[in-house]
């Protein structure tokens, strides 16, 4: 959060110094307290901005009774509280789960996963939910995806102000172009980066996780199985979340998970 807050303020000082220099402490004051006021909401509503990026419903218990009584018992195998129940409408087989601590968690799954999963399938895949929620993965990942992100917008945005401005010949501006540039190249890369390293290792532990829940790995190999025989990718989902759900909704368009003859692996030498 604090390594957030530092590059939004020298994003800020990066463009205050294509402007006037009577603009510099207006723009670096307004940087400096975006960069506060944007971590700070992001923290505590980062469960909120993943949901809403997906267009999830509440699961009422009325409605989704199986997937309620599943996660009622894995609360009682895990000692967590129950998280809020969410809903997605994808065909795809997935889940996530998103919020800044257990007390405050959410989970999420599709209707896909609902339809086309076994209970003992469907139970592996929330129980592995809820091992990123007794991880505290949660807080980690939706943060990561919701803040870096934040700062691929601002590069793009300083990027295209500076084509538009009116004074492209002149030589300072060039350089802030340039500089412009740079962060608009970089940017999606460090994204990229962090996504993998948030990902591929605690994908394994929460598989670790879900197995002592459940006591069976059979349940979860056969939902990655599953996945495994999908021939489709989630397109409606943004890229800077794909890192929180169950399995890459990319599919192989990029490596935000280890692959799933892996995790199968690992899971049958429990």
């Amino acid at each position: 959060m604090l390594i957030v807050i530092l590059v939004i303020v020298a994003l800020g000082y990066v463009i205050s110094l294509a402007f006037e220099p009577g603009y510099f402490f207006v723009i670096m004051i307004f940087a400096s307290l975006f960069s506060i006021f944007y971590v700070l909401i992001s923290y505590y509503n980062s469960d909120k901005i993943a949901l809403a990026s997906v267009g999830a419903r509440e699961a009422k218990g009325e409605d989704y009774k199986e997937y309620h009584r599943l996660v009622e018992g894995l609360c009682i195998a895990s000692g967590l509280p129950k998280p809020k129940l969410y809903v997605m409408d994808s065909e795809q087989i997935n889940a996530f789960a998103s919020g800044r601590n257990p007390a405050n968690a959410v989970v999420c799954v599709t209707e896909g996963a609902l339809e086309k999963l076994e209970k003992r399938e469907l139970e592996g895949v929330l129980a592995h939910e809820m091992g990123h929620v007794a991880n505290y993965d949660i807080r980690y990942m939706t943060l990561v995806a919701v803040m870096v992100g934040m700062v691929s917008i601002i590069s793009q945005l300083f990027l295209r102000s500076l084509w538009f401005d009116g004074e492209k010949n002149d030589k300072g501006k060039m350089i802030f172009i340039l500089i412009g540039v740079v962060l608009a190249i970089v940017a999606p890369i460090v994204v990229y980066f962090v996504q993998l390293s948030i990902s591929r290792r605690r994908e394994f532990s929460s598989d670790a996780s879900a197995v002592m829940f459940t006591r069976n790995p059979r349940g979860l190999i056969g939902a990655l199985k599953r996945i495994q025989s999908e021939h489709f990718e989630e397109r409606r989902i943004s890229k800077s979340v794909a890192p929180l759900f169950f399995s890459n909704p990319f599919k192989d368009a990029g490596k935000t998970h280890p692959s799933i003859e892996r995790r199968i692996s690992a899971l049958e030498r429990m």
